[in-house]
Protein backbone atom coordinates (compact mmCIF):
# COMPACT_ATOMS: atom_id res chain seq x y z
CA UNK A 1 0.00 0.00 0.00
CA UNK A 2 1.31 3.26 -0.66
CA UNK A 3 2.62 5.81 1.92
CA UNK A 4 0.23 8.87 1.43
CA UNK A 5 -3.09 6.53 1.47
CA UNK A 6 -1.92 4.07 4.35
CA UNK A 7 -0.61 7.62 6.35
CA UNK A 8 -4.21 8.88 5.87
CA UNK A 9 -5.93 5.92 6.88
CA UNK A 10 -3.56 5.09 10.46
CA UNK A 11 -4.55 8.37 10.83
CA UNK A 12 -8.39 7.77 11.26
CA UNK A 13 -8.09 4.03 12.48
CA UNK A 14 -8.46 5.10 16.33
CA UNK A 15 -11.10 8.27 15.87
CA UNK A 16 -13.55 6.30 13.65
CA UNK A 17 -16.38 4.94 15.35
CA UNK A 18 -17.97 1.40 14.36
CA UNK A 19 -19.15 1.18 11.40
CA UNK A 20 -21.75 -1.34 12.31
CA UNK A 21 -23.96 1.60 13.00
CA UNK A 22 -27.29 2.31 11.19
CA UNK A 23 -25.59 3.62 7.92
CA UNK A 24 -27.69 7.16 7.91
CA UNK A 25 -26.28 7.90 11.35
CA UNK A 26 -22.27 7.07 10.69
CA UNK A 27 -20.44 9.31 13.56
CA UNK A 28 -18.21 12.24 11.86
CA UNK A 29 -14.88 10.90 11.09
CA UNK A 30 -13.21 13.30 12.40
CA UNK A 31 -12.70 15.24 15.37
CA UNK A 32 -13.71 18.89 14.82
CA UNK A 33 -17.18 19.55 15.61
CA UNK A 34 -19.36 18.77 12.64
CA UNK A 35 -20.55 21.60 10.68
CA UNK A 36 -17.64 23.37 12.47
CA UNK A 37 -14.29 25.42 10.77
CA UNK A 38 -11.66 22.41 9.33
CA UNK A 39 -8.08 22.74 9.32
CA UNK A 40 -6.54 20.46 6.51
CA UNK A 41 -5.52 17.85 9.05
CA UNK A 42 -9.19 17.51 9.75
CA UNK A 43 -10.28 17.29 6.14
CA UNK A 44 -7.24 15.00 5.53
CA UNK A 45 -8.72 12.79 8.28
CA UNK A 46 -12.03 12.58 6.78
CA UNK A 47 -10.81 11.97 3.39
CA UNK A 48 -8.33 8.92 4.61
CA UNK A 49 -12.07 7.84 6.37
CA UNK A 50 -13.65 7.97 2.69
CA UNK A 51 -10.59 6.00 1.29
CA UNK A 52 -10.62 3.14 3.88
CA UNK A 53 -13.64 2.19 2.58
CA UNK A 54 -11.90 0.52 -0.64
CA UNK A 55 -10.60 -2.12 1.84
CA UNK A 56 -13.88 -3.36 3.15
CA UNK A 57 -14.82 -4.83 -0.43
CA UNK A 58 -14.10 -8.36 0.60
CA UNK A 59 -14.78 -8.82 4.14
CA UNK A 60 -17.03 -6.16 6.63
CA UNK A 61 -19.84 -6.36 8.64
CA UNK A 62 -18.88 -10.08 9.21
CA UNK A 63 -20.51 -10.42 5.63
CA UNK A 64 -18.41 -11.45 2.06
CA UNK A 65 -19.24 -9.06 -0.21
CA UNK A 66 -16.11 -8.44 -2.93
CA UNK A 67 -18.15 -6.54 -5.50
CA UNK A 68 -15.70 -8.49 -8.63
CA UNK A 69 -17.28 -12.00 -7.02
CA UNK A 70 -20.97 -10.64 -6.67
CA UNK A 71 -21.10 -8.83 -9.47
CA UNK A 72 -19.53 -12.19 -11.44
CA UNK A 73 -22.05 -14.81 -9.92
CA UNK A 74 -24.73 -13.36 -11.90
CA UNK A 75 -23.28 -13.49 -15.05
CA UNK A 76 -22.05 -16.45 -17.28
CA UNK A 77 -18.51 -16.71 -16.67
CA UNK A 78 -18.68 -18.39 -13.05
CA UNK A 79 -20.67 -20.74 -10.39
CA UNK A 80 -20.80 -20.23 -7.07
CA UNK A 81 -18.84 -23.11 -5.81
CA UNK A 82 -17.71 -23.49 -1.74
CA UNK A 83 -18.86 -26.74 0.52
CA UNK A 84 -22.69 -26.77 -0.89
CA UNK A 85 -26.15 -24.41 -2.09
CA UNK A 86 -26.08 -23.78 1.65
CA UNK A 87 -22.69 -22.31 2.24
CA UNK A 88 -23.22 -18.81 2.21
CA UNK A 89 -26.73 -19.31 0.58
CA UNK A 90 -27.40 -15.86 -0.33
CA UNK A 91 -24.64 -15.62 -3.11
CA UNK A 92 -26.13 -19.01 -4.19
CA UNK A 93 -29.30 -17.27 -4.32
CA UNK A 94 -27.57 -14.28 -6.29
CA UNK A 95 -26.65 -16.83 -8.65
CA UNK A 96 -30.10 -18.58 -9.63
CA UNK A 97 -31.25 -15.03 -9.54
CA UNK A 98 -33.76 -16.46 -6.25
CA UNK A 99 -32.72 -12.98 -4.14
CA UNK A 100 -34.83 -12.36 -1.39
CA UNK A 101 -34.89 -9.56 0.73
CA UNK A 102 -34.03 -11.87 3.64
CA UNK A 103 -31.24 -13.23 1.36
CA UNK A 104 -29.28 -10.37 -0.15
CA UNK A 105 -26.06 -8.91 -0.11
CA UNK A 106 -26.88 -6.25 2.96
CA UNK A 107 -23.16 -6.36 3.62
CA UNK A 108 -22.60 -4.51 0.75
CA UNK A 109 -25.04 -2.25 1.18
CA UNK A 110 -23.91 -1.28 4.90
CA UNK A 111 -20.66 -1.08 3.28
CA UNK A 112 -21.05 1.74 0.74
CA UNK A 113 -23.75 3.60 2.75
CA UNK A 114 -20.98 4.28 5.51
CA UNK A 115 -18.86 5.48 2.55
CA UNK A 116 -21.55 7.77 1.17
CA UNK A 117 -21.76 9.22 5.03
CA UNK A 118 -17.78 9.44 5.02
CA UNK A 119 -17.69 11.74 2.25
CA UNK A 120 -20.39 13.61 2.89
CA UNK A 121 -18.48 14.56 6.03
CA UNK A 122 -15.31 14.77 4.29
CA UNK A 123 -17.17 17.20 1.60
CA UNK A 124 -18.64 19.72 4.35
CA UNK A 125 -15.03 19.72 6.27
CA UNK A 126 -14.35 21.28 2.63
CA UNK A 127 -16.52 23.51 2.86
CA UNK A 128 -15.80 24.71 6.31
CA UNK A 129 -12.22 25.07 5.20
CA UNK A 130 -9.65 27.25 7.31
CA UNK A 131 -6.54 27.99 5.96
CA UNK A 132 -6.21 25.43 3.22
CA UNK A 133 -4.40 26.47 0.09
CA UNK A 134 -7.05 26.54 -2.65
CA UNK A 135 -5.36 24.38 -4.94
CA UNK A 136 -5.28 21.63 -2.30
CA UNK A 137 -8.78 22.06 -1.24
CA UNK A 138 -10.44 22.10 -4.98
CA UNK A 139 -8.65 18.77 -5.13
CA UNK A 140 -9.88 17.19 -1.73
CA UNK A 141 -13.16 18.19 -3.31
CA UNK A 142 -13.02 16.44 -6.37
CA UNK A 143 -11.58 13.33 -4.56
CA UNK A 144 -14.01 13.36 -1.81
CA UNK A 145 -16.70 13.50 -4.89
CA UNK A 146 -14.81 11.08 -7.07
CA UNK A 147 -15.48 8.18 -3.99
CA UNK A 148 -19.26 9.36 -3.34
CA UNK A 149 -19.96 8.36 -7.08
CA UNK A 150 -18.04 5.40 -6.50
CA UNK A 151 -19.90 4.16 -3.45
CA UNK A 152 -23.20 5.35 -4.58
CA UNK A 153 -22.95 4.20 -7.97
CA UNK A 154 -22.28 0.40 -6.93
CA UNK A 155 -25.63 1.21 -4.35
CA UNK A 156 -27.51 2.29 -7.77
CA UNK A 157 -26.33 -0.64 -9.84
CA UNK A 158 -27.13 -3.68 -7.45
CA UNK A 159 -30.59 -1.45 -6.24
CA UNK A 160 -31.41 1.03 -8.27
CA UNK A 161 -34.22 3.10 -6.10
CA UNK A 162 -32.03 4.22 -2.84
CA UNK A 163 -32.00 6.10 -0.20
CA UNK A 164 -29.81 9.59 -0.68
CA UNK A 165 -28.46 12.05 1.39
CA UNK A 166 -25.72 15.17 1.14
CA UNK A 167 -26.19 16.57 4.84
CA UNK A 168 -25.94 15.41 8.12
CA UNK A 169 -29.59 14.06 8.98
CA UNK A 170 -31.36 14.96 11.96
CA UNK A 171 -33.66 13.09 14.12
CA UNK A 172 -35.01 10.45 13.01
CA UNK A 173 -32.33 10.14 10.96
CA UNK A 174 -34.04 8.74 7.66
CA UNK A 175 -33.83 9.77 4.15
CA UNK A 176 -35.44 9.92 0.99
CA UNK A 177 -35.60 7.18 -1.32
CA UNK A 178 -34.58 8.43 -4.82
CA UNK A 179 -35.43 6.51 -7.95
CA UNK A 180 -32.90 4.90 -10.33
CA UNK A 181 -32.78 7.99 -12.96
CA UNK A 182 -32.79 10.64 -9.60
CA UNK A 183 -29.95 9.01 -8.34
CA UNK A 184 -28.17 9.10 -11.95
CA UNK A 185 -28.69 13.07 -11.89
CA UNK A 186 -26.45 13.15 -8.73
CA UNK A 187 -23.94 10.36 -9.74
CA UNK A 188 -23.55 12.80 -12.93
CA UNK A 189 -23.27 16.17 -10.35
CA UNK A 190 -20.79 14.23 -8.92
CA UNK A 191 -18.79 13.16 -11.53
CA UNK A 192 -18.44 16.19 -13.18
CA UNK A 193 -17.62 18.24 -10.67
CA UNK A 194 -14.24 15.73 -10.12
CA UNK A 195 -13.80 16.01 -14.00
CA UNK A 196 -13.93 19.37 -14.24
CA UNK A 197 -10.73 22.17 -14.56
CA UNK A 198 -7.66 19.92 -13.42
CA UNK A 199 -8.99 19.76 -10.22
CA UNK A 200 -7.50 16.36 -10.14
CA UNK A 201 -4.10 14.85 -12.07
CA UNK A 202 -4.47 12.47 -14.53
CA UNK A 203 -2.26 10.02 -13.40
CA UNK A 204 -0.35 9.25 -9.98
CA UNK A 205 3.49 9.13 -8.95
CA UNK A 206 4.61 6.30 -6.70
CA UNK A 207 4.22 8.95 -3.96
CA UNK A 208 1.18 9.42 -4.17
CA UNK A 209 -0.17 5.98 -6.04
CA UNK A 210 -4.19 5.06 -5.10
CA UNK A 211 -5.48 8.46 -4.87
CA UNK A 212 -8.35 9.39 -7.40
CA UNK A 213 -6.90 10.58 -10.26
CA UNK A 214 -9.09 12.25 -13.58
CA UNK A 215 -8.36 9.30 -15.07
CA UNK A 216 -10.29 7.43 -12.68
CA UNK A 217 -13.52 9.67 -12.81
CA UNK A 218 -13.41 9.31 -16.60
CA UNK A 219 -13.31 5.41 -16.20
CA UNK A 220 -16.53 6.13 -13.55
CA UNK A 221 -18.52 8.12 -16.00
CA UNK A 222 -18.18 5.90 -18.65
CA UNK A 223 -19.60 2.97 -17.09
CA UNK A 224 -21.94 5.42 -15.35
CA UNK A 225 -23.17 6.80 -18.54
CA UNK A 226 -22.57 3.46 -20.25
CA UNK A 227 -24.76 1.36 -17.54
CA UNK A 228 -27.87 4.24 -17.90
CA UNK A 229 -27.51 4.23 -21.81
CA UNK A 230 -27.64 7.59 -21.91
CA UNK A 231 -26.95 8.19 -25.97
CA UNK A 232 -26.49 12.13 -25.05
CA UNK A 233 -23.89 11.66 -23.05
CA UNK A 234 -21.83 9.18 -25.39
CA UNK A 235 -19.91 11.89 -27.23
CA UNK A 236 -18.57 13.24 -23.83
CA UNK A 237 -17.51 10.06 -22.18
CA UNK A 238 -15.85 8.84 -26.19
CA UNK A 239 -13.69 12.28 -25.84
CA UNK A 240 -12.65 11.45 -22.11
CA UNK A 241 -11.40 8.12 -23.55
CA UNK A 242 -9.12 9.88 -26.32
CA UNK A 243 -7.99 12.36 -23.66
CA UNK A 244 -6.56 9.65 -21.50
CA UNK A 245 -5.35 7.59 -24.69
CA UNK A 246 -3.45 10.90 -25.97
CA UNK A 247 -2.26 11.83 -22.49
CA UNK A 248 0.72 8.88 -22.46
CA UNK A 249 0.11 8.58 -19.09
CA UNK A 250 -0.95 4.63 -19.74
CA UNK A 251 0.01 2.07 -21.41
CA UNK A 252 -0.79 -1.89 -21.72
CA UNK A 253 2.16 -3.74 -19.87
CA UNK A 254 2.50 -7.93 -20.19
CA UNK A 255 -1.04 -9.15 -19.40
CA UNK A 256 0.15 -11.88 -16.56
CA UNK A 257 2.29 -9.05 -15.21
CA UNK A 258 -0.77 -6.90 -13.86
CA UNK A 259 -1.83 -9.36 -11.33
CA UNK A 260 1.36 -9.91 -9.41
CA UNK A 261 2.56 -7.83 -6.14
CA UNK A 262 5.43 -6.27 -8.86
CA UNK A 263 2.41 -5.36 -11.49
CA UNK A 264 0.70 -2.79 -8.62
CA UNK A 265 0.21 0.67 -9.26
CA UNK A 266 1.81 -0.43 -12.71
CA UNK A 267 1.33 1.30 -16.38
CA UNK A 268 -1.95 0.20 -17.21
CA UNK A 269 -3.31 0.64 -14.20
CA UNK A 270 -6.03 3.75 -13.28
CA UNK A 271 -7.35 3.35 -10.30
CA UNK A 272 -7.00 0.30 -7.01
CA UNK A 273 -7.90 -0.74 -3.84
CA UNK A 274 -4.79 -1.07 -1.83
CA UNK A 275 -3.91 -3.83 1.05
CA UNK A 276 -1.69 -4.98 3.37
CA UNK A 277 -1.50 -8.33 4.95
CA UNK A 278 -2.63 -7.87 8.67
CA UNK A 279 -5.19 -6.30 10.60
CA UNK A 280 -8.43 -7.71 9.87
CA UNK A 281 -9.93 -10.57 12.19
CA UNK A 282 -13.03 -12.20 12.81
CA UNK A 283 -14.37 -10.18 15.52
CA UNK A 284 -13.28 -6.80 13.75
CA UNK A 285 -15.77 -6.76 10.88
CA UNK A 286 -14.51 -3.35 10.12
CA UNK A 287 -10.97 -3.15 10.60
CA UNK A 288 -7.71 -3.50 9.06
CA UNK A 289 -5.65 -3.62 5.71
CA UNK A 290 -6.32 -7.11 3.88
CA UNK A 291 -8.56 -8.95 1.42
CA UNK A 292 -10.32 -12.09 1.85
CA UNK A 293 -11.14 -12.40 -1.81
CA UNK A 294 -7.86 -14.76 -2.63
CA UNK A 295 -8.54 -16.94 -0.32
CA UNK A 296 -12.43 -17.06 -0.77
CA UNK A 297 -12.02 -18.06 -4.65
CA UNK A 298 -8.76 -20.47 -4.24
CA UNK A 299 -8.88 -24.43 -4.51
CA UNK A 300 -9.62 -26.19 -0.90
CA UNK A 301 -7.04 -27.93 0.51
CA UNK A 302 -4.30 -27.21 -2.35
CA UNK A 303 -1.16 -29.14 -2.27
CA UNK A 304 1.58 -27.35 -2.88
CA UNK A 305 4.15 -30.64 -3.24
CA UNK A 306 2.26 -31.86 -5.93
CA UNK A 307 1.59 -28.61 -7.91
CA UNK A 308 2.70 -28.65 -11.95
CA UNK A 309 5.33 -26.20 -12.73
CA UNK A 310 4.47 -22.42 -12.53
CA UNK A 311 1.42 -22.90 -10.22
CA UNK A 312 3.68 -23.78 -7.32
CA UNK A 313 2.78 -19.99 -6.17
CA UNK A 314 -0.60 -20.75 -5.42
CA UNK A 315 -2.29 -21.42 -1.95
CA UNK A 316 -5.63 -22.98 -0.98
CA UNK A 317 -8.47 -21.56 -0.16
CA UNK A 318 -12.63 -22.02 0.00
CA UNK A 319 -13.05 -23.18 -3.19
CA UNK A 320 -16.08 -20.43 -4.19
CA UNK A 321 -16.23 -19.03 -7.42
CA UNK A 322 -14.94 -21.72 -9.64
CA UNK A 323 -14.51 -20.88 -13.49
CA UNK A 324 -17.12 -22.53 -15.88
CA UNK A 325 -15.63 -25.15 -18.05
CA UNK A 326 -16.38 -23.37 -21.53
CA UNK A 327 -14.74 -20.45 -20.64
CA UNK A 328 -11.37 -21.78 -21.60
CA UNK A 329 -12.76 -22.53 -25.15
CA UNK A 330 -13.62 -18.32 -25.93
CA UNK A 331 -9.64 -17.67 -25.93
CA UNK A 332 -7.73 -18.34 -29.64
CA UNK A 333 -4.33 -19.96 -29.66
CA UNK A 334 -1.62 -18.39 -27.83
CA UNK A 335 -3.96 -15.31 -26.47
CA UNK A 336 -1.53 -14.81 -22.93
CA UNK A 337 -4.89 -14.03 -21.29
CA UNK A 338 -6.21 -17.56 -20.43
CA UNK A 339 -2.86 -18.69 -18.50
CA UNK A 340 -2.98 -15.48 -16.34
CA UNK A 341 -6.80 -15.27 -16.06
CA UNK A 342 -8.29 -19.46 -15.31
CA UNK A 343 -5.88 -21.51 -13.32
CA UNK A 344 -6.12 -25.54 -13.74
CA UNK A 345 -5.06 -27.54 -10.96
CA UNK A 346 -3.86 -31.60 -11.50
CA UNK A 347 -6.07 -33.88 -10.11
CA UNK A 348 -5.92 -34.99 -6.73
CA UNK A 349 -3.86 -31.71 -6.04
CA UNK A 350 -7.29 -29.97 -4.13
CA UNK A 351 -10.71 -31.18 -2.45
CA UNK A 352 -13.25 -31.01 -4.91
CA UNK A 353 -16.28 -28.68 -4.06
CA UNK A 354 -19.99 -28.01 -5.05
CA UNK A 355 -20.14 -27.11 -8.62
CA UNK A 356 -16.47 -28.02 -9.09
CA UNK A 357 -15.36 -27.67 -12.71
CA UNK A 358 -11.54 -28.21 -12.46
CA UNK A 359 -10.68 -24.17 -13.41
CA UNK A 360 -10.55 -21.36 -10.88
CA UNK A 361 -9.99 -17.41 -11.37
CA UNK A 362 -5.90 -16.96 -11.17
CA UNK A 363 -6.29 -13.06 -11.30
CA UNK A 364 -6.58 -12.83 -7.59
CA UNK A 365 -5.99 -16.13 -6.42
CA UNK A 366 -4.23 -16.67 -2.77
CA UNK A 367 -0.67 -16.29 -3.50
CA UNK A 368 2.29 -17.57 -1.64
CA UNK A 369 4.31 -14.76 0.37
CA UNK A 370 1.50 -12.06 0.28
CA UNK A 371 0.54 -12.75 3.73
CA UNK A 372 1.87 -13.00 6.60
CA UNK A 373 -0.76 -12.12 8.83
CA UNK A 374 0.21 -12.71 12.56
CA UNK A 375 -3.85 -13.96 12.63
CA UNK A 376 -7.03 -13.56 10.20
CA UNK A 377 -4.57 -15.21 7.35
CA UNK A 378 -7.53 -15.60 5.26
CA UNK A 379 -8.85 -11.89 5.79
CA UNK A 380 -5.12 -10.51 5.51
CA UNK A 381 -4.02 -11.21 1.73
CA UNK A 382 -2.54 -7.94 -0.31
CA UNK A 383 -3.83 -8.75 -3.59
CA UNK A 384 -4.50 -4.96 -5.02
CA UNK A 385 -7.75 -4.72 -6.70
CA UNK A 386 -7.62 -3.52 -9.89
CA UNK A 387 -10.85 -1.46 -10.54
CA UNK A 388 -10.44 0.69 -13.56
CA UNK A 389 -7.83 -0.46 -16.29
CA UNK A 390 -6.30 1.12 -19.77
CA UNK A 391 -7.35 -1.87 -21.45
CA UNK A 392 -11.23 -1.01 -20.04
CA UNK A 393 -10.49 2.60 -21.89
CA UNK A 394 -9.72 1.01 -25.39
CA UNK A 395 -12.37 -1.42 -25.27
CA UNK A 396 -15.18 1.40 -23.96
CA UNK A 397 -14.56 3.54 -27.01
CA UNK A 398 -13.97 0.66 -29.64
CA UNK A 399 -17.50 -0.50 -28.50
CA UNK A 400 -19.04 3.64 -28.65
CA UNK A 401 -17.72 3.94 -31.91
CA UNK A 402 -18.88 0.33 -33.33
CA UNK A 403 -21.70 -0.84 -30.84
CA UNK A 404 -23.39 2.82 -30.40
CA UNK A 405 -22.20 4.53 -33.41
CA UNK A 406 -20.40 7.66 -31.81
CA UNK A 407 -18.10 9.37 -34.14
CA UNK A 408 -14.15 8.59 -33.69
CA UNK A 409 -12.57 10.79 -31.75
CA UNK A 410 -9.12 11.78 -32.75
CA UNK A 411 -7.00 9.15 -33.97
CA UNK A 412 -8.26 6.96 -31.67
CA UNK A 413 -10.70 4.22 -33.85
CA UNK A 414 -12.20 1.24 -32.95
CA UNK A 415 -9.37 -0.38 -34.66
CA UNK A 416 -6.19 0.99 -32.84
CA UNK A 417 -8.44 0.28 -29.56
CA UNK A 418 -8.90 -3.14 -30.52
CA UNK A 419 -5.74 -4.22 -32.33
CA UNK A 420 -3.65 -2.66 -29.23
CA UNK A 421 -5.31 -5.26 -26.91
CA UNK A 422 -4.98 -8.20 -28.80
CA UNK A 423 -1.57 -7.41 -29.60
CA UNK A 424 -0.87 -7.29 -26.09
CA UNK A 425 -2.72 -10.59 -26.21
CA UNK A 426 -0.10 -12.05 -28.33
CA UNK A 427 -3.46 -12.49 -30.85
CA UNK A 428 -3.58 -11.11 -34.21
CA UNK A 429 -5.83 -8.09 -35.13
CA UNK A 430 -9.52 -8.99 -36.46
CA UNK A 431 -12.62 -7.02 -37.68
CA UNK A 432 -13.28 -4.45 -35.31
CA UNK A 433 -17.23 -5.49 -35.30
CA UNK A 434 -19.92 -5.55 -32.68
CA UNK A 435 -19.43 -9.32 -31.71
CA UNK A 436 -15.80 -9.65 -31.54
CA UNK A 437 -15.46 -6.42 -29.39
CA UNK A 438 -17.92 -8.04 -26.69
CA UNK A 439 -16.04 -11.13 -26.96
CA UNK A 440 -12.92 -9.42 -26.19
CA UNK A 441 -14.30 -7.67 -23.58
CA UNK A 442 -15.31 -10.61 -22.03
CA UNK A 443 -11.60 -12.35 -22.55
CA UNK A 444 -9.90 -9.24 -21.36
CA UNK A 445 -11.86 -9.10 -18.26
CA UNK A 446 -12.99 -12.45 -16.41
CA UNK A 447 -12.99 -12.13 -13.07
CA UNK A 448 -12.74 -8.30 -12.61
CA UNK A 449 -16.67 -7.94 -12.48
CA UNK A 450 -17.65 -6.42 -15.54
CA UNK A 451 -19.25 -8.95 -17.88
CA UNK A 452 -22.55 -9.12 -15.52
CA UNK A 453 -22.91 -5.40 -16.38
CA UNK A 454 -21.97 -6.00 -19.58
CA UNK A 455 -24.32 -8.12 -20.73
CA UNK A 456 -27.27 -6.24 -18.95
CA UNK A 457 -26.72 -2.88 -20.47
CA UNK A 458 -26.22 -4.66 -24.29
CA UNK A 459 -29.39 -6.25 -23.30
CA UNK A 460 -27.93 -10.08 -24.26
CA UNK A 461 -29.77 -10.96 -21.27
CA UNK A 462 -31.18 -14.14 -22.94
CA UNK A 463 -27.84 -15.85 -22.27
CA UNK A 464 -28.25 -15.60 -18.75
CA UNK A 465 -31.64 -18.42 -18.73
CA UNK A 466 -30.19 -21.66 -18.36
CA UNK A 467 -30.39 -25.21 -17.14
CA UNK A 468 -27.18 -27.19 -16.26
CA UNK A 469 -28.48 -30.15 -13.80
CA UNK A 470 -24.81 -31.37 -13.88
CA UNK A 471 -23.75 -28.06 -11.82
CA UNK A 472 -27.08 -27.88 -10.01
CA UNK A 473 -27.69 -24.38 -12.09
CA UNK A 474 -31.06 -23.51 -12.77
CA UNK A 475 -31.89 -20.17 -13.27
CA UNK A 476 -34.87 -18.04 -15.79
CA UNK A 477 -33.58 -14.24 -16.09
CA UNK A 478 -36.79 -12.15 -16.10
CA UNK A 479 -36.09 -7.87 -16.69
CA UNK A 480 -36.85 -6.81 -13.34
CA UNK A 481 -33.44 -8.87 -11.64
CA UNK A 482 -31.60 -5.69 -13.33
CA UNK A 483 -32.05 -4.92 -9.27
CA UNK A 484 -31.98 -6.94 -6.10
CA UNK A 485 -34.53 -7.09 -3.50
CA UNK A 486 -33.22 -4.30 -0.92
CA UNK A 487 -32.96 -5.78 2.49
CA UNK A 488 -35.77 -6.36 4.56
CA UNK A 489 -33.72 -5.09 7.62
CA UNK A 490 -33.19 -1.90 5.96
CA UNK A 491 -36.73 -1.57 5.37
CA UNK A 492 -38.10 -2.43 8.77
CA UNK A 493 -36.29 0.54 10.29
CA UNK A 494 -37.91 3.24 8.06
CA UNK A 495 -41.65 4.67 8.64
CA UNK A 496 -43.81 7.04 7.37
CA UNK A 497 -42.76 9.72 4.74
CA UNK A 498 -39.16 7.75 4.48
CA UNK A 499 -40.94 4.18 3.97
CA UNK A 500 -38.54 2.50 1.78
CA UNK A 501 -40.21 1.05 -0.98
CA UNK A 502 -39.38 -2.36 -2.08
CA UNK A 503 -38.08 -2.52 -6.02
CA UNK A 504 -40.61 -3.83 -8.28
CA UNK A 505 -40.96 -7.90 -8.27
CA UNK A 506 -40.11 -8.80 -4.91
Amino acid sequence: MNIYIKTLIIAVLVSITSCSDDFLTVTPTSSQEAGGPATEGAILSNLGACYQILLFDSYADFNYNSVPLLSDLRSDDIFKGGGDAGDQGFLYNLSQFTSTSELTPAGLWNIYYSGLARCNNAIIACENAVNVPEDNLNQYKAEARFLRAYYVHWLWKFWGNIPYFEDDLPAPYMAKQYTADEIYAELIEDIDFAIADDKLPMSTTSSNHGRATKAAAMMLKARIVMHQKDQSKYTQVLTDMQSIYSSGAYSLPNYASIWDREGEFGSGSIFEANHLPKGKDWGEAWAGFGTNLPAFISPNELKGDDLLSGLDIYKGGWGFGPIRPNIVDIYEEGDERLAASVNQFKDGTYTERFQNTGYFMAKYAAREDYNEAPFGEDLNYENNVRIFRYAEVLLNAAELIVIHGVAPVGDLTAEVALDAVRKRAGVDPIAATSDNIKLERRREFIGEGIRFWDILRWGDTDILSENIPEYLSERTWADYMKYLPIPQGEIDKTEGDFKLVQNDGY
